[in-house]
């Protein structure tokens, strides 16, 4: 499968202790499969339950707040890794064209294709170049009224996202391309490189694996982008087959970084954990301190897990039985598997002596 050493895996102690959440508590599996909980008009900070997905909202919050911070820094010493800056708009023209069809400034509305973060997410052309481009679409009413702590919106979490994704360029990374924010409306616009392929994996489950062969590929684009991420201190915090596009040549690239986080130096400890529950490491399962990177590398363990197998490594029918397992049960992997591959499983997987 290739060598992943750089990540620099350790062994982790045995946990025994079970994490702390509500009991018997019945969950849809599309829940635990799935982090996108922003299309509802409820509030996500909601006492208990907001415990149980984010962690210590005062270490969540001050953490953004660092990393906001850091990004600035960057930014004012010139640290950015792109070639060609993100374009800022701040003016918004909505129209039509010819044919009737919705735009949005230079882009002609095609269809919907899916939902992001706190967010739509619609494919429109360029009438420009001529290119597709996948445009998140915010509300910032909606953004503002919806809070992720006591004293903060999930404003705070697009607009970091923003931040971070202005800095990066990688051929493994799903690129931003433009911002449209007109201080005079209420709309908001991230403009995406279109990833016209498809996701690693279809649909709310893996589709039955990819097969070993395709796996390797796609690992090798996933690790170059995660690498990419973590060298400038960036912990996705996310990493699943759906956030995985890949392109029509086979390119994998990693997207949405919603609740990506920033750090000044490798001391990435974290409480929040606001990933997807079946691919959360242990640690963060029984709402301990984690690191992040090391979050993101048992997610990556996970994936890799669906990709070849076609199963999750850990699931139950409810957040605590999923959480339980993750943190108690041992890894099953079939007989028959490549030894290189069984290993590496084992060691992105690692969560006892």
């Amino acid at each position: 499968m290739g060598c992943c050493s750089c990540f620099g895996f350790t062994k982790k102690p045995k946990r025994s202790l079970r994490p702390s959440l509500v009991s018997g508590s019945k969950i849809s599996q599309e829940f635990l499969l799935n982090d996108n909980l922003e299309d509802s008009d409820i509030d996500l900070y909601n006492g208990e339950t907001n415990n149980i997905l984010h962690g210590s909202s005062g270490e969540l919050r001050s953490r953004a707040k660092s990393s906001e911070e850091i990004l600035s820094l960057r930014a004012q010493n010139g640290m950015i890794c792109r070639e060609v800056p993100v374009k800022e708009t701040r003016q918004l023209i909505r129209s039509e064209d010819e044919n009737g069809n919705k735009m949005v400034n230079e882009y002609v509305r095609v269809c919907k294709i899916g939902s992001g973060s706190y967010g739509k997410v619609v494919l429109y052309r360029s009438n420009k170049d001529g290119k597709h481009y996948a445009i998140k679409a915010f509300h910032k009413s909606h953004l503002l009224k919806l809070r992720v702590a006591p004293s903060e919106t999930a404003m705070t979490d697009v607009l970091r996202e923003v931040s971070i994704m202005k800095i990066l360029e990688h051929p493994n990374i799903v690129n931003l391309v433009e911002v449209i924010d007109d201080p005079n409306t209420d709309n908001f616009y991230m403009v995406l490189e279109y990833v016209e392929g498809k996701w690693v994996c279809e649909g709310s489950g893996p589709p039955g694996g990819l097969g070993e062969t395709i796996a390797r590929r796609y690992l090798r684009g996933i690790v170059a982008g995660l690498m990419y991420l973590h060298a400038h201190n960036i912990v996705h915090g996310d990493i699943k087959p759906d956030n995985l596009l890949v392109t029509s040549t086979g390119t994998v690239k990693i997207g949405d970084f919603s609740v990506s986080q920033v750090f000044e130096d490798d001391k990435d400890e974290l409480r929040r954990s606001p990933g997807t529950p079946v691919f959360t490491a242990p640690e963060c399962c029984l709402g301990l301190t984690y690191h992040g990177k090391a979050a993101d590398t048992w997610a990556l363990g996970a994936t890799l897990y669906c990709m070849v197998l076609g199963q999750y490594p850990f699931l139950g029918d409810t957040l605590q039985d999923t959480y339980d397992k993750i943190v108690n049960n041992p890894l099953f992997i079939p007989e028959g598997i490549d030894s290189q591959l069984k290993n590496l499983l084992e060691r992105l997987l690692c969560k006892g002596q």
